[in-house]
């Protein structure tokens, strides 16, 4: 139970419901069923259970007692759509472990008192929720769009000022001190360990909860002045109905964040456009008969496609086994679609991505095949498996041509033998189930099959 204390404002005591047994080994399963890289100590995951249950009554002391020290962080980077990286910071397990139960009850504390136009890092809201909720501002008229940017938001996060905000909700000196151990945790990059005077670690299962709650202030200051705006972690567009307002809203909000959260607003990213322009979770903007519709951005797009070409890069999956090949394509292209099914793609998947995608397969399967008499034969027992009634010498010509691979399986032989219902069938070798392999996902039917518009 939640111990309350009277003040001017109702706080409360939340180190006992951290340390309690049920909410410490719900966190030590959460970080179980999530694996993820070992940190700065090599520490896995898998070694939590010999680890946890020898030391577990004294990490919650140690917790409690405030007495526990946070590992650094180990220093990954990412690469980001824009060429960049991004920085990553993994704990070590065991500081996950208490992360997650520092996380678990400040979250079920904010929750009720979150702004109803945050959508990131929380529970039964989505990034198509948020969508739902912009096309709706859109189509209420609000058609002038500020796009904002924080620049290197996590990184900059001031301690000072998010304890300070902590402060007004928890009372709770055990609690404030367990937090401000992991933002002065450090970080270890190349064998050294720096210091952390700002920001909160990517990566950690407490930075998300504590983001929402330093940036809860931005939500409550513009419903205070009646402006329509969806935010998604750091993320966050307001829509008005005239550029002049725009203009005036992108001024003033940018001057409050630098003034009150000590946040710097990106002057390059940050800008004043019209929805087709916008950028939004990686999805644009356009409007037809029924009014604005949503879709993925071009850099969607070619990120989706350059993932592609990563998995299909002729020498290397041409070595691999089809199983392992058609699994990473169809766990990609699941995974994009899903994200993005709410959007209007069905001529892009259909006529773009889809038969360019089959095609490098084609490319693909038939290096494998490599001499042409193996892909003459190959090409025949397919026409047996399809009942083909196409010419044997037409197979034959295409499976001795001289052209290169990629305009070898650009002829229509080719494309009609190793059809897109050809490689979506499965093999099944009941015998050695490591040579069966998925069939290949059809993008459009995929997209076809999951597709939920966002109904105004």
């Amino acid at each position: 139970m939640y111990i309350y204390k009277q003040n001017e404002k109702q706080q409360m005591e939340l180190i006992d419901e951290i340390v309690e047994e049920r909410n410490f080994r719900e966190a030590w399963m959460s970080v179980r069923r999530n694996h993820g890289a070992s940190g700065m100590d090599k520490m896995s995951v898998e070694a939590l259970d010999v680890y946890m249950p020898a030391h577990i009554e004294e990490i919650k002391a140690s917790v409690k007692g405030k007495r526990y020290k946070a590992s650094p962080v180990r220093r990954v980077y990412i690469p980001k759509p824009n060429g960049r990286q991004r920085p990553l910071g993994i704990p070590t397990v065991v500081d996950r472990v208490v992360q997650q139960a520092a996380a678990q009850v400040p979250g079920k504390v904010y929750e009720p008192v979150f702004s109803d136009h945050s959508y990131g890092f929380r529970p039964n809201r989505s990034c198509h929720k948020a969508m739902e909720r912009v096309l709706g501002y859109l189509n209420e008229g609000y058609e002038w769009v500020v796009d904002f940017d924080i620049e290197k938001y996590f990184d900059t996060v001031n301690h000072d000022k998010l304890v300070s905000i902590l402060r007004e909700q928890v009372n709770d000196s055990a609690t404030l001190h367990l937090v401000r151990s992991f933002l002065k945790a450090g970080v270890m990059e190349e064998g050294l360990v720096h210091a952390t005077a700002e920001g909160v670690p990517q990566g950690g299962c407490l930075s998300p909860v504590l983001s929402n709650i330093y940036l809860d202030k931005l939500d409550k200051e513009l419903e205070s002045r009646g402006l329509r705006f969806v935010r998604y972690a750091d993320d966050f567009d307001i829509f008005v109905k005239s550029e002049m307002a725009a203009d005036r809203v992108m001024a003033s909000v940018s001057s409050w964040l630098e003034r009150k959260l000590r946040l710097k607003v990106s002057a390059t990213k940050t800008k004043v456009v019209r929805p087709g322009k916008s950028n939004f979770l990686g999805f644009t903007f356009w409007k037809g008969t029924q009014g604005w519709q949503c879709k993925p951005t071009d850099k969607a797009k070619e990120k989706l496609e350059d993932k592609v070409k990563s998995i299909l890069v002729r020498k290397r999956a041409s070595a691999q086994p089809l199983s392992k090949v058609f699994t990473k394509l169809n766990q990609t292209i699941r995974g994009w679609v899903n994200y993005y099914r709410i959007g209007s793609m069905s001529t892009y998947l259909r006529d773009k991505f889809g038969p360019w995608m089959r095609h490098k397969v084609r490319v693909v399967i038939v290096k494998r095949w490599k001499k042409c008499g193996t892909i003459y034969k190959n090409l025949l027992v397919l026409k047996r498996v399809t009942k083909s009634t196409l010419d044997d010498t037409l197979i034959y010509q295409a499976a001795m041509t001289r052209l290169g691979w990629y305009r070898q399986c650009g002829m229509s032989v080719f494309n009609y033998l190793l059809s897109p219902k050809v490689l979506a069938m499965p093999k099944v070798d009941r015998t050695d189930k490591s040579k069966s392999r998925p069939g290949l996902v059809d993008p459009y039917a995929l997209y076809q099959r999951l597709r939920t518009p966002i109904c105004m």
